[in-house]
């Protein structure tokens, strides 16, 4: 399918991460993720730069003395007017980029100036994330016990085959041994958290649920997506050290604070934009034959009246 009929800014975030994925190739797989992740900041920094919109970076990928970095706070495009927020993770499962394996991504969401969370001094947050059917069904403040049968009646379908994506970290261990025990299947992945939320709001993607721990501002990023998709999701911002804490709180952020779908992502214009690195549950990763590359690219923009995958051939 083709975006000719999208309204700007979209096109212009597909080129950024066609050119994050396009410019990090050569170096997937060869085990290097900072050289990864780099060059798909510098490529992805390059095309925004030259967009017909501005926007300003509200989840960036580093700090301002560390520039160039697609900073928090840095203004992007070539616009005058600073009309939009914007969200990117160049690549999001670096080690799997690093590695060559499956799940690895290049993301970038936009939304209305002044509608996106800025939660970038705080790494970590709990989510909750579904289809629509679960709006006034789950609630991140109960057990995944409670959750995962009262999604299993609501889908109608038994326990035992709710699918339920939870990252395999550490502090997420004691929520894994809860859902099996529960008698649903665990979802297992490693990195990469924003594909596999977005999916667990895609009826059929193959996961119903997402629960657990992971990145605050990929949180961000997954809550454009949901909008677009009509999903349901809540989040709780989850520092995980003394020092984490400290700087939340002197940020002023409220950790107990249950952040609706809205709260993390306002407005009513978003644009969420993921493209294949490697294979992966939305997207295929990139396909090279004679010398050229197939990209394949998911967008989801609440101005289309629907998703668009597309694909693009490039030299390699």
């Amino acid at each position: 399918m083709s975006l000719h009929d999208a309204p700007a800014p979209t096109n212009d975030l597909v080129a950024a991460t066609l050119a994050a994925v396009h410019g990090s190739w050569p170096l997937v797989g060869l085990g290097d993720g900072m050289a990864v992740d780099g060059a798909a900041v510098d490529a992805m920094r390059g095309t925004l730069a030259e967009g017909d919109f501005a926007g300003i970076v509200v989840i960036g990928e580093g700090e301002k003395d560390e520039a160039p970095m697609l900073f928090n706070g840095e203004i992007v495009g070539g616009a005058v007017s600073v009309d939009w927020d914007i969200a990117v993770d160049p690549i999001d499962g670096t080690k799997l980029a690093a590695a060559g394996t499956n799940g690895a991504v290049s993301v970038i969401a936009a939304s209305e100036r002044g509608t996106m969370l800025d939660c970038h001094e705080v790494y970590y947050m709990k989510k909750l994330v579904s289809s629509g059917i679960a709006r006034g069904v789950l609630d991140i403040d109960a057990s995944a016990t409670t959750n995962v049968n009262a999604l299993a009646k609501a889908l109608n379908i038994p326990v035992t085959d709710v699918r339920v994506a939870v990252i395999n970290k550490p502090n997420n261990f004691e929520l894994i041994e809860e859902i099996q025990a529960a008698g649903a299947q665990w979802v297992r992945f490693e990195e990469g958290d924003i594909a596999m939320a977005v999916a667990a709001a895609i009826e059929g993607s193959g996961v119903d649920l997402l629960l657990g721990i992971g990145g605050a501002p990929e949180g961000v990023l997954t809550a454009v997506a949901i909008r677009v998709l009509g999903g349901y999701m809540q989040g709780i911002l989850a520092p995980q050290t003394p020092d984490e804490i400290e700087r939340a709180i002197q940020a002023g952020y409220a950790l107990d604070k249950k952040f609706e779908l809205e709260d993390l992502v306002g407005g009513n214009r978003h644009i969420f934009v993921l493209t294949g690195v490697t294979d992966g549950i939305l997207v295929k990763g990139v396909q090279v034959e004679n010398s050229r590359a197939t990209i394949q690219t998911m967008v989801l923009d609440s101005a289309l009246s629907d998703a668009r995958l597309i694909e693009v051939s490039v030299e390699v």
